[in-house]
């Protein structure tokens, strides 16, 4: 599966950005899509995830309520719309997937084979 994100850019505080991830090649041993961010001398962790079949959804803590992931009409773009946005939020993000998991939701970076480039997020104050 081959992964590219795009949509990052700079924002003001409480404003809204869409990322976008589009996949492509295996897409049917997709069973998970996540959005992961990494900021400056941190690590990199999890944002949101959605389930490639039936569209179930997970969220940060840190992001409920605020961001939304989704899969339009099954096809093969999840988009991470990004409201209400804080400087916190500044990081680049990445979108991964994998195939199948078992019991636990896979929501760190080392549950997922692929990952996409990533794409800066920047909000400012």
């Amino acid at each position: 599966v081959q992964l590219q994100a795009s949509g990052g850019g700079l924002v003001q505080a409480g404003g809204s950005l869409r990322l976008s991830c589009s996949a492509s090649g295996r897409t049917f041993s997709t069973y998970v899509l996540g959005w992961f961010r990494q900021a400056p001398g941190k690590e990199r962790e999890f944002v949101a995830l959605i389930k490639w079949r039936g569209g179930d959804t997970y969220y940060a803590d840190s992001v409920l309520g605020r961001f939304t992931i989704s899969r339009p009409y099954a096809k093969d773009t999840v988009y991470l719309q990004m409201d209400s946005l804080e400087p916190e939020d500044t990081s680049v993000y990445y979108c991964a997937a994998r195939g199948p998991y078992g019991l636990r939701l896979p929501t760190r970076p080392t549950d997922y084979e692929h990952w996409g480039q990533g794409t800066q997020v920047t909000v400012s104050s």
